[in-house]
């Protein structure tokens, strides 16, 4: 099929939801979109990822420093441009300081992804296909899960997901609303590289460029695109940031580009990372991530395959025929496809191919008309699957909150250490490791001391102070501190203790003469 051959002239028999399912779906998408906003604050921040971006987000909107993200006060954050950042400090500017100011971001690029995800599923095959296409998209695991978490790939997933949406319309639109998407697919470049960087041009050019080369398109995907408008307007989003980060941090290039986007996907367990370990996996890994986070959508889709494999060979060949269905096939892999020789993957990489995946599930698997006046088996699914997925939520929410705040978290220890001290001046004292959280939820107040050695003048010199030290180094504290200190609380493998204050004369009595 050439690209000017309207999409919806390949499409199977048009999806007809019954009213009653029409209905149903439409308040499946909204408990979710309910569930996943009133639970944004009813956990802690995690340590490490979602409590290290939520805190440079937060001392970006204390300090104003708004061109380099800072991992430690006056040390600039490499690891990622700032948009997922910029994004949790306004709103927590404008929300307040928390779980929720810093994760509504990515709930807000998650709708975005699911608006997208609904106008190719309507102009595939009408209202109901989008809404079903919907449905699957926000029912996936992994969807589920990212749009409360304070991560880049939120954000890094809506850029692809406009970037992809516009390149087809650019192509199978006429006229201003062609250009208007061709512009679209720049505008997606921009948000993917102020998102998470150069990964996000290979997420849409790798399927791009297989599609084209595949439907024989390459002449029509090179003269649709408005190149000249969309250059500019690109380079006028991207360019003076990336300048002004390596003006303001001279050798942030460097790192950010070779580092990040070559090094840490080359070299499993590379050592060069500035910000922690890189997470070295077997290659390949990233196929069996997708099957666990894609459930349980990723299920439905190697169902499909292997019945057509096995029973309906004309099924596969159908696709590779479909223009429509290999573009979207090719979308929802590519991720897969590019990460499978790295060396260091995270199951969240699998993300921005995920609106394909539901728009391919949703076009193979319609609910086909039986009997308009009951719930058709798949329809059954999805809702079973959303009721599911949100009362789950819920439930582990109440059941494992003591060990999220306690064990994955710092919040417990940040509390206990505030009920502690009664409102007396103190301090809160790390040994070695400061976890994120702790800095998080103390505002920046908490201190990291490089040793154990450290806290010996802290000893004679502070009235009160909270020493929180993991279990295997309470061992090498100095024997002249160890005297004074007390526990004041266990939280996984750290143990919260208070130096003992002991003050004279009591607050009842005075010296003679004072």
């Amino acid at each position: 099929m050439r690209a000017s051959e309207p999409a919806a002239t390949v499409a199977n028999t048009p999806l007809a939801l019954s009213a009653r399912e029409r209905r149903l779906l439409v308040l499946l998408v909204a408990g979710v979109l309910l569930v996943r906003l009133v639970t944004l604050a009813a956990y802690p921040l995690t340590d490490p990822t979602e409590a290290r971006y939520a805190e440079i987000a937060r001392k970006m909107l204390e300090t104003g420093r708004w061109i380099t993200p800072q991992f430690d006060y006056g040390v600039p954050f490499w690891g990622k441009p700032p948009l997922s950042t910029w994004a949790s400090a306004m709103t927590m500017s404008m929300f307040g300081v928390d779980e929720f100011g810093a994760r509504l971001p990515s709930l807000l690029f998650m709708v975005g992804s699911a608006a997208l995800v609904w106008a190719l599923g309507v102009r595939r095959a009408g209202r109901d296909l989008g809404l079903w296409a919907t449905v699957i998209f926000a029912t996936t695991g992994l969807v589920f899960v990212s749009a409360g978490a304070v991560m880049t790939d939120p954000a890094l997933t809506l850029g692809t997901t406009l970037a992809m949406a516009g390149f087809w319309g650019a192509l199978h639109l006429e006229g201003r609303a062609s250009r208007t998407a061709g512009l679209g697919f720049f505008v997606g470049l921009a948000v993917g590289l102020l998102a998470k960087g150069p990964v996000a041009a290979i997420l849409t050019i790798l399927p791009i460029g297989a599609w084209a080369l595949w439907t024989r398109n390459s002449k029509a995907a090179i003269s649709k695109l408005p190149w000249v408008g969309g250059g500019v307007l690109l380079a006028a989003l991207v360019i003076p940031w990336y300048w002004a980060a390596e003006r303001a941090t001279p050798g942030f290039l460097d790192y950010f580009l070779v580092g990040e986007h070559w090094k840490r996907f080359t070299q499993p367990g590379w050592t060069g990372d500035l910000y922690g370990a890189a997470h070295a996996r077997p290659r390949g890994m990233i196929w069996l991530f997708w099957l666990g986070v894609a459930l349980p959508w990723s299920l439905a889709a190697i169902t499909w395959l292997a019945r057509a494999a096995l029973v309906r060979r004309g099924d596969l060949r159908a696709i590779a025929r479909d223009s429509w269905r290999s573009y979207f096939v090719l979308w929802s892999l590519a991720p897969m496809i590019f990460f499978t020789v790295s060396g260091n993957v995270l199951p969240s990489y699998v993300l921005p191919g995920l609106p394909a995946l539901a728009l391919v599930v949703a076009d193979l698997w319609r609910p086909r008309i039986d009997d308009a006046r009951l719930l058709r088996p798949l329809v059954r699914q999805a809702l079973w699957t959303g009721a599911v997925l949100c009362a789950g939520f819920a439930i582990a929410i109440v059941v494992l909150r003591p060990r999220l705040e306690n064990e994955l978290s710092h919040k417990g220890l940040v509390r206990e250490f505030q009920r502690q001290r009664e409102g007396e001046p103190a301090e809160l004292l790390y040994v070695r490791q400061q976890p994120a959280s702790a800095a998080f939820y103390t505002r920046g107040m908490a201190k990291r001391l490089a040793d154990e050695g450290a806290l010996v003048p802290r000893a004679g010199d502070t009235p009160l102070f909270f020493v929180a030290i993991r279990e295997r180094d309470l061992a090498a504290l100095p024997a002249n501190v160890r005297v004074g200190l007390e526990p004041a609380g266990d939280f996984g493998e750290y143990r919260l203790l208070r130096h003992r204050y002991r003050p004279w004369p009591p607050p009842h009595l005075s010296l003679p003469g004072s």
